[in-house]
């Protein structure tokens, strides 16, 4: 008997990130990567952490940073969060949030709180393949959000067959990979859907900080609680991560929703790994009460910089019949080929002939269609780079 033959049936639906074996490649010298959603490691408040575990480390702290801690998460920063929430339109209370490892195990446990096999999850066409990712192990089915077309209810229903529409997966601010915002009439009818459906509405706000110009919009959570008045009788969750803000490696996100969901997912991180790291926890809380709201508006500046950078590059270097997006913020920019055209084969030449490295868009297609889009990322290049690199791309592509 093969060890495989004694796997789970949902081991045959975990493929490698495709993103994740492309970072392998990058280590050659002279590459231009536009490849991993990453942010630039010379803009971490390095000095604020340094100060932040050396303090957690001192006499007095030291017992609680290196011991066992509670599921839910270090008090103080949860407290801190609260307060987060309340600024951008979130009314909720302590008991409303969980502290996770990362915003990737929040949506790891929400698909694994919602998902039978052969039930639905509504995603963007493309969407996040880290999400993807983490619902594909709780055999679902995937049908595509279309927020402003006129698929309603019933349709979504039917489509489903005998499982039910658990929930609609959306990053409503510059999602990963198109870079893309959702528009408040886009919001209000999603949560029209949602209560059509009688599904959850997961909401990722990784990105909802980086904003470089427009005019913010409500999270969906915040617009849903202005109809409903309370966030206990909300059906939205609402993902949250300090991963694109102050640090990715110490692994810190959060979760907030009606009581009795964050009580499942508490439970779910008591059978994962009891709670995340408390130090990292503490660490986390102390640079954010510190620099926060001085460390967003530098990083908007220059990642604002960037964005602005590589559209100008692309405006110039693209040939005839490739289209891009245009982000008001966030990491992405979402290019979309001539007909025809294949991102990967794209992709292995730029590497060979000009060391420019990108992630084809397929991967990010439930459906793998999208054979012809790439996702270009900016915040981790200078400007120069971001140029220098978009001309050997445009080379490519003429050639």
């Amino acid at each position: 008997m093969s060890t495989k033959d004694l796997f789970a049936t949902r081991a045959s639906r975990m493929k490698a990130s495709e993103i994740r074996e492309l970072l392998k490649l990058l280590d050659q010298p002279g590459i231009i990567s536009f490849a991993g959603g990453i942010p630039d490691p010379a803009l971490f408040p390095a000095d604020g952490f340094a100060a932040a575990f050396q303090n957690a480390l001192s006499t007095g702290s030291q017992a609680q940073a290196l011991q066992y801690s509670v599921s839910e998460g270090y008090v103080p920063l949860r407290e801190w969060l609260v307060d987060h929430m309340r600024q951008i339109g979130i009314e909720c209370d302590l008991d409303n949030i969980l502290i996770t490892s990362g915003s990737q195990q929040a949506l790891d446990y929400l698909g694994k709180l919602y998902l039978s096999p052969g039930d639905t999850a509504l995603v963007g066409w493309p969407t996040y393949l880290g999400a993807l990712a983490a619902f594909n192990a709780y055999e679902p089915r995937f049908d595509r959000l279309s927020i402003n077309g006129n698929r309603g209810a019933s349709e979504y229903a039917a489509a489903a067959g005998e499982g039910a529409v658990k929930f609609a997966y959306l990053s409503s601010d510059f999602a990963n990979p198109t870079g893309e915002t959702v528009d408040l009439r886009g919001r209000e009818a999603l949560l029209d859907l949602a209560d059509d459906l009688n599904c959850a509405v997961i909401e990722d706000g990784a990105y909802q900080a980086l904003r470089y110009d427009g005019e913010a919009i409500p999270p969906v959570l915040a617009l849903e609680l202005a109809r409903k008045g309370s966030i206990e009788a909300c059906r939205t969750i609402y993902c949250g991560s300090f991963s694109k803000t102050l640090s990715p490696g110490l692994r810190v996100g959060w979760v907030v929703a009606a009581k009795p969901v964050i009580s499942q997912l508490v439970l779910m991180k008591q059978a994962a790994d009891l709670h995340s790291a408390t130090i990292n926890q503490m660490a986390i809380n102390e640079v954010a009460r510190v620099c926060f709201d001085t460390h967003i508006p530098m990083l908007r500046r220059i990642y604002g910089a960037r964005r602005d950078a590589m559209l100008d590059a692309l405006q110039e270097h693209m040939p005839d019949r490739v289209d891009w997006t245009k982000p008001e913020g966030g990491m992405f920019v979402w290019v979309t080929l001539p007909k025809g055209s294949v991102g990967a084969d794209l992709l292995a030449r730029a590497l060979e002939t000009v060391k420019v490295a990108f992630v084809p868009g397929q991967a990010f297609f439930p459906d793998e269609t999208g054979a012809n889009t790439i996702r270009l990322s900016f915040s981790n290049s200078d400007e120069a780079t971001i140029r220098e690199g978009i001309r050997r791309l445009g080379e490519v592509l003429r050639a």
